[in-house]
C-alpha cells in the first residue's frame, strides 16, 4: 500500500472512530430505562469479553507479556480501569439524565485537563501559548458554574478522569486492546457480582424486557472495541496533527446529539461558555501545529 493509500485509509478509520464515539449518545438514550449502574456492569462484561475473543482470533498471545515487562504496568493500568469505570459511569448517567451537552463539554475541555496534568504530575513549563488557553478554560469553566448554578460537574469529572485515565495508559505504552483487556480483567469480578446480586434480588433489567433491549446491552462490548480497533489503524497511518483535529469531531457531535436529537437548552450564557473553550482549543491546536513543525510528537487523545 503506497502512502497516499495508508493515508486515505488511516482518515477513513479516524472518522470512523470519531464518529462512533461522536454518537454514542444515541445508543445510551435507548438504555434510559436501565439503571446507569447496570448498563455499566454489562459495558464492562462485555467489553472484557469482545477484546479477549478478539485478541484469542488474533492468535495474539504475547499481549499479557507485554504488560508484565513494563514495571508497574498492572497497577497502571488497574487504576485506570477503575478510572474508566467512573467516567463511563459518569457518561451513561449523564446521557441517560438528558445532561449530552455537558457531556460534550467534558470531552472539549480534556485537552486542557492534559495540559495541566503535564504540568502537575510531569513538571512541565507551560509556554505562553498554552497559558493563553488555559486561561481562556477557566473563564469558560467559571461562566459556566454562574450559568449551570454550580460547578458543571458532569464535564469535569469526564474530564479529570479521561484526562488522567490518557496519561496512565500512555505511561505503560501497550496496545490499546491489550490495554483495554486488562483494565476490564481488573474490575471484571466487581461487575460479575454485582450482576449476580442484582438477578438474585430480581432487580436487573437483563432477561426481564425486550430482546432487543438485551441485545443492545450485550452489543456494549462491540460498540466499546470498535472504535479502538478503528483508531489504531488511524493512529499508525496518518500524522498526530491530523489525528488530533480529527478528535474534537467527537465531542461536536455529542453536542449536536444534545441539542438536535434530545432538545436539550443551551442558553445564551452557557453558549458563552463554550465559545471561550473553543477558543482556547483554536490557541492549542496553533500551539500544536508549530510544533509539530518542530517535530515534537504531539500526544493525541483516545477516547473513552
Amino acid at each position: 500500500m503506497d502512502e497516499l493509500a495508508r493515508r486515505r485509509v488511516g482518515t477513513a478509520a479516524g472518522i470512523g472512530a470519531y464518529t462512533i464515539w461522536g454518537v454514542f449518545p444515541l445508543a445510551f438514550h435507548q438504555l434510559r430505562s436501565v439503571d446507569a449502574g447496570e448498563v455499566l456492569l454489562h459495558r464492562i462484561v462485555w467489553s472484557f469479553v469482545f477484546v479477549v475473543g478478539l485478541l484469542v482470533w488474533k492468535g495474539d498471545r504475547r499481549w499479557f507479556d507485554q504488560v508484565r515487562r513494563r514495571p508497574g504496568g498492572f497497577a497502571r493500568l488497574g487504576l485506570a480501569g477503575v478510572l474508566i469505570a467512573v467516567n463511563w459511569l459518569t457518561y451513561i448517567w449523564a446521557v441517560t439524565s438528558e445532561q449530552v451537552v455537558q457531556t460534550a463539554l467534558g470531552y472539549y475541555i480534556t485537552p486542557l485537563i492534559n495540559v495541566a496534568i503535564g504540568v502537575l504530575l510531569l513538571g512541565e513549563r507551560l509556554n505562553r501559548t498554552q497559558m493563553v488557553a488555559l486561561g481562556f478554560g477557566t473563564a469558560a469553566v467559571v461562566v459556566l458554574t454562574v450559568s449551570y448554578g454550580g460547578v458543571p460537574w458532569i464535564a469535569l469529572v469526564l474530564a479529570v478522569t479521561f484526562g488522567t485515565y490518557g496519561f496512565l495508559k500512555k505511561t505503560v505504552g501497550v496496545d490499546s486492546t491489550a490495554a483495554l483487556a486488562v483494565e476490564t480483567a481488573v474490575i471484571l469480578p466487581v461487575a460479575l457480582a454485582a450482576m449476580a446480586l442484582l438477578h438474585r434480588g430480581g432487580d436487573a433489567a437483563f432477561t426481564n424486557g425486550s430482546v432487543g433491549r438485551d441485545v443492545l446491552l450485550v452489543s456494549l462490548g462491540l460498540v466499546t472495541a470498535a472504535p479502538l480497533l478503528l483508531f489504531g489503524v488511524a493512529a499508525t497511518r496518518i500524522p498526530l496533527s491530523l489525528l488530533g483535529l480529527l478528535q474534537y469531531l467527537a465531542p461536536t457531535l455529542q453536542l449536536l446529539c444534545g441539542l438536535v436529537a434530545f432538545g436539550e437548552p443551551l442558553p445564551p450564557a452557557r453558549l458563552v461558555g463554550f465559545v471561550l473553550v473553543w477558543i482556547a482549543l483554536l490557541v492549542l491546536a496553533a500551539d500544536a501545529v508549530r510544533t509539530v513543525r518542530g517535530r515534537t510528537p504531539v500526544p493525541v487523545a483516545e477516547p473513552a
